[in-house]
């Protein structure tokens, strides 16, 4: 037998799966169902790397062991093409976005084929295809008629570098997530969708998800969920109040300062009150200079100013206290203003010790000398609250001066992108009805083709310029209107996608609800990274409110979530031409075939952490599928033997006297058992360990022909080992199956089962130790004594050799396991 060539092996295998339709899903709703999906990718023009691949060979591998159950498969991809990344690379090729797209998703789709992926093709979609974005467009305005989608022109993140504002989701430690720019805060008109009315239906839900609990957390933290009061001081000499949010409602009659963002309103608002307004107006445009990272660091030292001339009123005690402002205090989050209480809070202490400052003692607990006492525990100096515990007390309190109320992390979705490449957002402006939506039937509003796409950075989208284009009749009285110029971001696209696979063709409806009804949930969601928080949290929001007006059958879309570990370059870092370490997956594939790198990507470590490409460790995996191919060599080709044992010219075993040979139908069951527990389990490397014990056994196989023990390797369980094999290596095991005389695919055949009572072993392997070193190991029946098992032991020239000359002083036997001797 010739050895494997991948070069033309695996092209033609390709072709013959895509003629004869093996990877096509079923158009039916009958039927048991599995659903499995990738995270799809955005196609950048730098194409992929082979740490991209990682994810897709795993669900690749998990639908081909499904399919061989029996199930009707869903294994879709797409792209999302829409958004900054794709923008600002066709911007840096001076090329129209929608040329570099066709040209990027080409690219990454040729690099996807060649690995041999079950995809189903017909299904492909793309998120800048207007016929499905023509659906994005229409659950936005399914949104802003029931008022979840609405106009604002509070501060928002303004990336100066991408000439655009973004949302909380979108920056990391205060700079563009995209560009790496510090972001501003910059009034503008905005669309802004409501998430927050969501929040706790977020949260709630997270229990009935099989995901696993760091990712659930990330998702309660970005929502940041907190309980506890809202409270209202009343300024001095003032209709104004200052209303804050705490959570330590126990502790107010401890406040002996108030603080307020700098960016705050009322502080505006307050100008004919404050004394030193110039030393305020100054600090204001210092704080704009910082980020948010660097105002609220919790190692920064905290800087503020009094607003002199301006006090308000603790309403537990009537007393003055005084009003300042510190850049630590955000004016988005919460409020925007903050109670101090310095007794029972780290950064008040150190910010009144700093200003000399009140600190007054309401929680018992211990001296508060040099540092807050921030644990709950008993009130004192709070009147006639004195005497409760902190939990009891943040109740009463509440109820005498405030009310209950829940306080998100989480914002309002700024949903708004002032650049081109992105779904038009369908509404008009008409001048006498407000804003109004595009009518359904007018669906799409298409992108139009333009000349110049750059960001203008003045606030408007670059579709702003194009009258044609923008000026309209309005479609509620008929006269002239406007089209809305901002676009939508590049999580619209991606916050349904997943529905869309399941009718991709469908003109009439987003989906069909008998179709989704059979496919949804996703059963398994696989995929990591910034997705963790961002697009699950957008994407859930999405489909809980698909699922209030009927779309949907069910309140969430991904039932079981795997987390992708990234593989990194071979110097340990992320993989990037900045660095010089990306490795391309079709010089790879080219070099030693798709196999063997599906196989490789599986085998190098835990699917879920980090691990760093080694192009020599490929050879291992290499070799193990060239020992798979030449077990061929036993075999006539020839349907006629199909169970018959065969001869072969392979060595004489090599195998010690007396170390007997490895149950192989033991092992055979076992490893079924093994590799059907680890696909599940998505323990993938460690089912390419089981297979390569396995191998290494069925290699001398031949050599035992004519020993007592039998045991020859049968076509039969060489179909088992190519049928395990076949989700991992589809290629291969695909020419292998057809040499062996066999018309159907191998992907089209049964997962094979194992018998449990082929799974015990009547044998063991027992080793021998003499002063702590192993000397041998050999094979014994279950259940021998130490008495058997030392005849045996004593018998062998590499155990006696040992103990010539010496006195046995010890013996140590562990039943089944080890026999330790030691000697003088």
């Amino acid at each position: 037998m010739k050895e494997y060539n991948h070069l033309k092996i695996e092209p033609k295998w390709r072709k013959v799966w895509e003629k004869k339709g093996v990877n096509k899903t079923k158009d039916t709703t009958k039927g048991k169902k599995f659903y499995i999906l990738d995270m799809f990718p955005y196609p950048s023009g730098s194409g992929l790397h082979v740490g991209h691949p990682r994810g897709y060979v795993a669900t690749d591998v998990y639908s081909r062991y499904k399919k061989m159950h029996g199930f009707n498969v869903l294994h879709p991809m797409g792209w999302d093409s829409f958004g900054l990344p794709a923008e600002n690379y066709a911007i840096k090729m001076k090329v129209n976005p929608k040329v570099m797209d066709k040209v990027n998703v080409k690219r990454y789709k040729d690099q996807i084929s060649i690995l041999g992926l079950n995809y189903d093709w017909t299904r492909e979609i793309n998120t800048t295809d207007p016929n499905y974005y023509k659906w994005t467009q229409w659950i936005f305005l399914q949104m802003f008629k029931k008022g979840l989608a609405f106009e604002s022109y509070e501060p928002i993140n303004w990336c100066p570098s991408c000439k655009t504002g973004l949302s909380n989701e979108d920056l990391e430690d205060g700079k563009c997530e995209r560009c790496g720019t510090v972001v501003e805060k910059k009034p503008m008109r905005q669309w802004v969708l409501k998430i927050t009315k969501y929040a706790d239906r977020l949260i709630e839900d997270l229990k009935d998800l099989n995901w696993a609990e760091n990712i659930k957390d990330a998702q309660r933290n970005w929502i940041g969920r907190s309980e506890g009061a809202e409270l209202e001081f009343q300024i001095v000499n003032s209709d104004k109040k200052i209303k804050v949010f705490t959570t330590r409602a126990d502790t107010l009659f401890g406040v002996t300062y108030v603080v307020l963002a700098p960016e705050a309103k009322l502080v505006q608002e307050l100008k004919s009150q404050i004394k030193n307004w110039s030393e305020i107006e100054k600090y204001i445009v210092d704080s704009k200079a910082k980020t948010e990272i660097e105002r609220t660091a919790v190692n920064k030292t905290k800087t503020g100013v009094e607003l002199k001339g301006v006090f308000v009123i603790n309403p537990t005690t009537s007393e003055k206290v005084p009003v300042w402002i510190s850049d630590y205090v955000l004016a988005d989050y919460g409020t925007g203003a903050v109670m101090a209480v310095p007794a029972h809070d780290e950064r008040d202490y150190a910010f009144a010790k700093k200003y000399n400052l009140p600190i007054k003692e309401v929680i018992s607990g211990g001296s508060i000398a040099e540092k807050a006492y921030t644990n709950e525990g008993v009130l004192i100096n709070s009147g006639k609250f004195s005497g409760l515990n902190s939990d009891l007390a943040k109740g009463e309190i509440t109820k005498a001066f405030g009310q209950e109320k829940i306080s998100y992390k989480l914002k309002d979705w700024v949903f708004s992108r002032q650049r081109y490449w992105g779904e038009p957002i369908p509404l008009i402006h008409c001048g006498k009805c407000g804003v109004v939506a595009v009518p359904e039937k007018d669906l799409p509003v298409k992108l139009p083709d333009v000349k110049f796409y750059e960001p203008t950075g003045t606030g408007e989208s670059p579709l702003a310029a194009i009258t044609k284009w923008v000026n309209v009749k309005c479609p509620k009285c008929g006269g002239k209107g406007k089209r809305e110029t901002n676009t939508m971001p590049q999580w619209a696209g991606s916050s349904w996608y997943y529905l869309r696979y399941i009718d991709p063709k469908n003109k009439k409806a987003l989906v069909n609800k008998k179709k989704e009804k059979y496919w949804s949930p996703v059963d398994l969601y696989v995929g990591g990274g910034e997705h963790n928080t961002r697009h699950l949290i957008y994407a859930r929001f999405w489909h809980k409110f698909l699922f209030d007006i009927g779309v949907v059958n069910r309140k969430e879309p991904f039932m079981k979530l795997m987390n992708l570990g990234m593989i990194l370059g071979s110097d340990g870092r992320k993989m990037s031409k900045r660095w010089g370490n990306v490795v391309n997956p079709d010089d790879v594939v080219k070099n030693v075939g798709a196999d063997t790198l599906r196989v490789y990507e599986m085998f190098m470590g835990p699917f879920d952490q980090e691990i760093a490409w080694s192009t020599d460790n490929m050879v291992g995996s290499r070799r193990f599928l060239d020992k798979v191919w030449r077990l061929q060599d036993n075999f006539p080709q020839s349907p006629l033997n199909l169970e018959g044992k065969v001869k072969s010219g392979f060595p004489p075993s090599l195998d010690k006297e007396g170390s007997g040979a490895v149950d192989f139908e033991i092992l055979l069951n076992k490893t079924i058992k093994k590799v059907t527990e680890d696909i599940l389990n998505f323990n993938f490397n460690t089912a390419i360990s089981a297979f390569m014990i396995l191998v290494n056994s069925a290699e001398k196989m031949p050599a035992r022909i004519h020993s007592d023990e039998g045991g020859e390797l049968t076509k039969k369980e060489y179909e088992i080992i190519l049928k395990l094999l076949a989700p991992f290596a589809p290629h291969m095991t695909e020419e292998i199956w057809a040499n062996l005389g066999n018309k159907k695919s191998i992907h089209l055949e049964k997962w094979p089962d194992y018998d449990e009572k082929k799974i015990v072993s009547e044998k063991i392997i027992i080793m021998v130790q003499i002063n702590g070193k192993p000397r041998a190991s050999f094979e014994m029946p279950v259940g021998s004594s130490q008495d058997e098992v030392e005849k045996v032991s004593f018998a062998r020239e590499d155990v006696s050799k040992w103990l010539i000359g010496k006195e046995i002083k010890k013996k140590m036997f562990i039943k089944e396991k080890i026999l330790s001797i030691i000697t003088d």
